[in-house]
């Protein structure tokens, strides 16, 4: 300090006529001021604990992308799982576990997992017999015995991944099937409400005992396994078949129409549908009194009317008059908590065109419910170029940054190694799934995190504040100035940095229904460099 420049609290003795008493008085105020200020700044210097780790500097993570990220494990026919019927037990768990890793290597956070494929169970069922797609032989349980869906919802959830359960409700048969039906299956038992369709064998939507069984059905999934979601696909009525002179067949349901159709009033299409839309709302009701947090969801046809929106084939098959299918009403009226419509055409296709059919049921959506796009992967190679479902993610980040997409099907994807690359480079930033408000939840706690620092590594570690365990952790921290985001399952309690060092963590909890909690936060210093958004994970629109 300057002797010419005292500090600001010492007044100097400037006047040459002030008597040399004076200004000795004033030398002693400025030694004292000198040895106080000296004090201060030498209690400074020896407190570096209090400046290197004060964890009160606002800091403020960027915000996390949301986007729905599935894809379809296909049981039937063994289409993704498992690779075929007989498969030693090992090798079953091995082959699902592998399925489960490429779709956290894809970066996806859900999985629809096929349950009941032709009214029979990929589970272990008090109500309907085990599948042949496991052992070959429809009612045969595993040997030695194991249950596949307590295995995938145990790996799904210990890999960040949310489990829905993938129901066909009234398909009884499927037309390759190869062994003959259990005793116990529905065709023998009930063969009543069985109607034979061309090649399909359906269960009659009409007949009460059929919704009352494919809801029981349901419902023991949902009250014995920790499911995230139920999910039907377009399978109500069944697909229009033609017989041998070319015409197309009615669904033979005279007996259940006469029955129970006839007193209502209602023509027989519109009928059909009531059949549908009263299952839809049963479901929905039924799901939501056993676990408010468990999501319903549909994914229909795409295409719901010829001709709508405009410019949309008037020749295109008519979900609500064909499928008997209503899909926009189930979404108006708030019995799902979302629609996937399967949009399986490519964009260049004007007369289905992907975007104006994404806008189209968007804009059904008046509760704000969530609508995902149904992506047709497998047809990559065959009717569709490889860059085809990297375009159409774009295409629905362009309407929605709260969206996603649910990829047909998974084994389409991770077996086409062009497709692989496509998808994971769309997906290359982590991403929580949206949000569902509507569903009632409280949000999780803020967590406890602790760091430890070394010279060039840290080691960051956390536990639950108390309440449900989250399903996962939203990891976000700042490496000279740069964010990384990480989401890890909720089974992870620690992270390691090696030759880095953080200068902020951010750590929320993730609940089952994607709510955050409050961010956890952790800065080595008080007086740190500015944020900066540089390296936020957003997604690119």
């Amino acid at each position: 300090m300057s002797k010419t420049q005292p500090p600001h609290f010492v007044k100097p003795a400037i006047k040459a006529q002030k008597t040399v008493a004076k200004s000795a008085c004033a030398a002693s105020h400025f030694a004292t001021a000198m040895r106080r200020h000296l004090s201060i700044v030498a209690i400074i210097l020896f407190l570096p604990s209090a400046r290197l780790f004060a964890a009160d500097e606002k800091i403020s993570a960027p915000p996390v992308a949301r986007e729905f990220r599935a894809a379809w494990i296909a049981t039937v026919a063994n289409i993704d799982w498992p690779s075929k019927p007989g498969l030693p037990v090992a090798q079953q768990k091995a082959e699902l576990i592998s399925l489960l890793d490429r779709a956290v290597q894809l970066h996806l956070n859900a999985v629809f997992f096929q349950v009941r494929p032709v009214a029979d169970a990929v589970y272990a069922s008090p109500l309907e017999p085990w599948t042949e797609y496991l052992t070959g032989i429809q009612g045969k349980m595993p040997q030695p015995f194991y249950d596949p869906l307590t295995l995938a919802v145990a790996e799904a959830h210990a890999r960040g991944l949310e489990i829905h359960a993938w129901f066909n409700p009234f398909r009884a048969a499927h037309p390759e099937s190869k062994s003959p039906p259990a005793l116990n299956h529905v065709t023998r038992t009930h063969p009543e409400i069985i109607r034979h369709y061309a090649r399909q064998t359906w269960l009659d939507p009409g007949e009460p005992e059929a919704q009352t069984r494919a809801l029981n059905a349901v419902l023991d999934v949902v009250k014995r396994y920790d499911m995230d979601g139920v999910v039907f696909d377009d399978y109500f009525y069944p697909y229009p078949e033609k017989n041998w002179a070319g015409n197309v067949m009615d669904f033979p349901d005279d007996a259940s129409w006469e029955k129970y159709g006839l007193k209502t009033g209602l023509s027989r299409d519109d009928w059909r549908r009531a059949n549908v839309n009263q299952f839809i709302q049963k479901v929905s009701q039924s799901i939501k009194a056993e676990k408010p947090w468990v999501k319903f969801g549909v994914s229909p046809f795409g295409i719901w009317r010829p001709g709508v929106p405009a410019g949309i084939s008037p020749k295109a098959l008519d979900a609500y008059g064909k499928l008997y299918a209503d899909a926009p009403l189930w979404l108006r009226n708030g019995w799902v908590d979302y629609l996937a419509p399967q949009l399986y055409w490519p964009i260049a296709q004007r007369e289905e065109s992907f975007p104006a059919l994404l806008q189209w049921w968007r804009a059904q959506n008046y509760r704000g419910r969530a609508v995902f796009a149904g992506l047709n992967d497998a047809a990559v190679g065959k009717t569709f170029s490889t860059d085809e479902i990297a375009r159409q993610i774009q295409a629905v980040r362009k309407q929605t940054s709260n969206g996603g997409e649910i990829h047909y099907h998974l084994r389409s994807v991770t077996d086409n190694p062009a497709l692989t690359t496509a998808v994971r480079a769309q997906y290359a930033q982590p991403a929580l799934v949206p949000a569902m408000p509507w569903i009632a939840a409280t949000p999780p706690l803020k967590p406890k995190l602790t760091v430890d620092t070394g010279i060039d590594s840290a080691h960051a570690r956390w536990e639950n504040s108390g309440g449900e365990m989250p399903r996962n952790w939203l990891f976000q921290s700042r490496v000279n100035g740069d964010w990384t985001t990480q989401i890890f399952p909720g089974g992870q309690t620690d992270y390691y940095f090696d030759n880095a060092k953080p200068d902020a963590i951010s750590l929320r909890a993730v609940d089952r229904l994607g709510n955050l909690s409050g961010p956890a936060i952790w800065t080595p210093r008080k007086f740190s460099a500015a944020d900066t958004t540089k390296g936020a994970e957003k997604m690119k629109n």
